[in-house]
């Protein structure tokens, strides 16, 4: 964006319509958040109908992933062509249809292909929708903005795990497929009503009646119109451009410290959401009680992800983005061992959740300020789908070890690891400044 309109949007309080935006995109992480995790809490049940292995079921975890790396890799940089809020519309299609198809599938190779379907979708979504939350929030409050973002994913979790829970009992596991899908659809008309097209995309790509539409935009946030269109920044002429503008000089250290940072963070991540319930009732608890701890580790990240942007409104971002990884490492260390006490398991189950879902938080908070608008889908998108590499191979490696005979406290001891590992190479990330933006004079409009 323009230093111009990114100046009105930094340096002013946001209006109800950016703080609107920002609830939008809320809605659709907890819609994703219910459709990622909804196989975590389904696992067991699909696991004894068609009697699968843990390596088989770790697959199934994977599936899901699989998609929103391809669709995080593949399909969101395009976003960063066609326009932010048409990628999220066609990729809510795609994700409630494959879900609505999910809960009358037959076998598990129909749900596997199904899971990587909706994680395409998901994956679309997930990237744009952290994307426009960033750029409508000011400086002060983009944290903030981006982390309530990531504590929709944690309350669509939690909903998930009560929601299974209670219709598994009574109407088995295809209908908390169904429930999600119902809800995936019936997201489509609000976002087609109330998500409002990026400023920046508008700024950069310049379809038609760009000004105007900009001009419309800045109207509902409070601000003057503008008389000619802002200066353009510079913009790869394709999404194959986008991709290698990544790997410059000027952006590869960056780039490379941000795919290891995204990878061991998603893979430390979707272990400890996708397993937990089932390593809980592996180490002793009941089938509910395993469940009950999945979705506390949700109820906790609801919170931790608020605090976390509250905390980045005060102290640098990437400092408290560190501590939170720290922090989750050390309590994944000792988790197994408190669950002779049920009680005591839960509520350390909540403060993982906290500290585990805050990391996503500040890696999706901090991700969008590193790049210019121009790539920032892209550069989110990829490190998204870098990411998902790590969850693919965390819940498929976890079932191969607990096959082999690992105990649910060695699989937590080794990714607590990876937790630590992650803070250490977050400090190696250099943070963009005003003079890395490269910009071109627009066509019409005076320097």
């Amino acid at each position: 964006m323009s230093a111009t309109v990114r100046d009105l949007i930094d340096e002013r309080p946001m209006s109800r319509f950016q703080w609107s935006a920002v609830v939008v995109c809320v809605l659709l992480n907890m819609i994703d958040g219910f459709d990622v995790l909804v196989m975590a809490f389904t696992g067991k049940s699909v696991s004894a109908e068609w009697g699968l292995t843990g390596a088989q079921l770790g697959l199934l975890l994977s599936a899901g992933l699989i998609g929103m790396a391809l669709g995080s890799m593949f399909v969101a940089p395009w976003a960063d062509r066609i326009g932010r809020r048409p990628m999220v519309l066609g990729c809510l299609t795609v994700a409630a249809a494959a879900m609505l198809l999910s809960s009358v599938s037959q076998a598990a190779w129909q749900l596997g292909g199904l899971r990587a379907l909706t994680g395409i979708g998901i994956g679309g979504v997930l990237a744009t929708s952290n994307v426009i939350a960033a750029e409508y929030a000011s400086a002060r409050w983009r944290g903030l903005a981006v982390s309530l973002n990531s504590t929709g994913y944690a309350l669509g979790a939690t909903l998930g795990g009560l929601l299974a829970v209670l219709l598994i009992g009574q109407f088995g596991w295809r209908s908390v497929f169904l429930v999600g899908g119902l809800a995936t659809a019936l997201a489509i008309p609000l976002v087609w009503w109330r998500l409002p097209e990026s400023l920046d995309f508008l700024v950069a790509r310049r379809p038609a009646a760009a000004l105007e539409r900009i001009n419309g935009l800045l109207a509902r946030m409070g601000h003057a119109a503008l008389a000619v269109l802002p200066e353009r920044p510079a913009a790869p002429r394709g999404v194959a451009a986008g991709y290698r503008e990544l790997l410059t000089p000027r952006l590869r250290r960056t780039t490379l410290v941000l795919w290891v940072v995204f990878f061991c963070i998603m893979a430390g991540f979707y272990f400890v959401t996708s397993w937990t319930p089932t390593l809980l009732t592996e180490a002793g608890l009941s089938p509910t009680a395993g469940i009950a701890g999945g979705t506390l580790l949700n109820v906790g990240g609801i919170f931790g992800a608020a605090l976390l942007g509250l905390l980045a409104a005060r102290f640098p971002l990437r400092n408290v983005l560190a501590a939170y990884l720290v922090a989750t490492g050390a309590l994944l260390a000792f988790f197994i061992a408190t669950t002779s006490s049920l009680a005591f398991a839960l509520v350390v189950a909540v403060v993982i959740g906290l500290f585990v879902n805050g990391c996503v938080a500040g890696l999706y908070a901090l991700t969008p300020t590193v790049y210019e608008s121009a790539v920032r889908t892209t550069g989110v998108g990829t490190g998204l789908a870098i990411g998902r590499a790590g969850a693919i191979l965390a819940p498929t490696l976890a079932g191969t070890l607990l096959d082999g005979g690992w105990t649910p406290q060695s699989l937590y001891l080794l990714f607590g690891v990876v937790f630590v590992v992650a803070a250490a190479t977050l400090f190696l990330l250099r943070l963009r400044t005003a003079a890395d933006v490269p910009t071109t004079r627009a066509e019409g409009v005076p320097s």
